[in-house]
């Protein structure tokens, strides 16, 4: 592993030895480390970002907070993908000795709405997963809906717990129906679309569904 920095961010770089596919994860190292052990065979070079701040620079644009004594969505989100694309992503991919094949962008929760949005808003990313993402987020799916998706997005991978929308916020209750039409959504675009639901909460084994995200997204196409 290797440990590279710019500004407040730390990026964990696993690299892959065969595989010219690259994963970029917001996650932390210790997540990240479990993710990177639990790979399939041949492992896609990993980074892992940390250090950002998830309600002020994963949200697309201002929102009301989602739990009592927690901060307000500043709606950041346009800054941090300048940083990400603009950035982050030369400065891992200067370390590495080939172009990739393949660039997909990962996230959990917040990240994963986050990624999704990503894939729209930049011609960085050809891959995508959210992985129990917040798409009750307000006004996502409306805002995805009108938006164009711009050519070269291979495949998108979204993901659950069902156990999710039994929360009593109501709120936050709509995340399957929202992850459902999302799906159909993406797939009106003509965007293939893997959709599984996994047992339990939304805080189940993050690491292990993350991992199945990012094999989904690098298997060769059938």
């Amino acid at each position: 592993m290797q440990t590279l920095n710019y500004g407040p961010y730390t990026i964990s770089l696993f690299v892959g030895e065969t595989s010219r596919d690259v994963v970029y994860a917001i996650m932390d190292e210790s997540d990240a480390k479990e993710v990177w052990a639990a790979l399939d065979e041949p492992k896609p070079t990993l980074a892992a970002v940390s250090g950002v701040d998830w309600n002020r620079e994963l949200s697309p644009w201002p929102a009301p907070k989602a739990f009592r004594g927690s901060d307000d969505f500043s709606g950041a989100a346009p800054a941090f993908l300048r940083k990400l694309t603009g950035h982050i992503v030369p400065l891992v991919e200067n370390r590495l000795d080939f172009t990739p094949s393949s660039r997909a962008i990962a996230g959990y929760s917040l990240a994963g709405l986050f990624a999704l949005w990503a894939v729209f808003e930049a011609d960085t990313f050809d891959r995508a997963a959210s992985v129990s993402g917040s798409l009750w987020y307000d006004g996502f799916l409306e805002h995805m809906n009108t938006s164009i998706l711009r050519d070269g997005v291979e495949r998108v991978y979204l993901s659950l717990g069902d156990r999710e929308k039994n929360t009593r916020n109501p709120r936050m209750a709509v995340v399957e129906e929202r992850t459902r039409q999302m799906a159909e959504l993406l797939e009106a675009k003509g965007i293939p679309v893997t959709f599984e639901l996994n047992q339990g909460g939304h805080f189940n084994d993050a690491p292990g569904r993350i991992t199945r995200a990012i094999n989904a997204l690098i298997k060769p196409a059938e």
